[in-house]
């Protein structure tokens, strides 16, 4: 059974030596799991934004609209009660992970969402510009 636990092997590696650092320093969890993956794309007059979000139920997902920002925020929570017995080793996470994205030149009255895969996707069509006006004023 104990071959289930990962072992680091010890090499002399300055890569190895720094990142090693960086755990014992923040912590085994790290700053960069505090969000998540995004890939943004200029598509056809809209932006396509799709976020990795990987087992999370679509109920535990938020997008929220706060003036020129789009805020998306998922929560896994953690069940308290352990079911099957003592754990030898836990890695899965739990907590909250957000973004924000500034959507100043969006549409947003047209946002759409949908989640599948583990991967949400956002279209958000640009706002179109508004053309100068044309007027002649008269001299009186």
């Amino acid at each position: 059974m104990f071959d289930l636990i990962p072992f680091g092997r010890k090499e002399k590696d300055l890569y190895r030596y720094f990142n090693d650092f960086e755990k014992s320093f923040f912590g085994d969890s790290g700053s960069y799991l505090s969000a998540f993956k995004t890939d943004i794309i200029d598509k056809d007059g809209a932006y396509v934004l799709q976020a990795e979000l990987p087992g999370f139920a679509k109920e535990d997902i938020h997008i929220d609209l706060n003036g020129d920002y789009l805020t998306i925020s998922a929560e896994h929570k953690e069940e308290t009660e352990d079911k099957s017995g003592q754990y030898i080793r836990k890695e899965r996470r739990f907590g909250s992970f957000a973004r924000s994205f500034n959507v100043s030149d969006v549409d947003t009255d047209k946002i759409t969402a949908s989640y599948k895969d583990g991967v949400l996707e956002l279209s958000m069509p640009k706002q179109t510009e508004e053309k100068a006006k044309v007027s002649q004023i008269e001299i009186q």
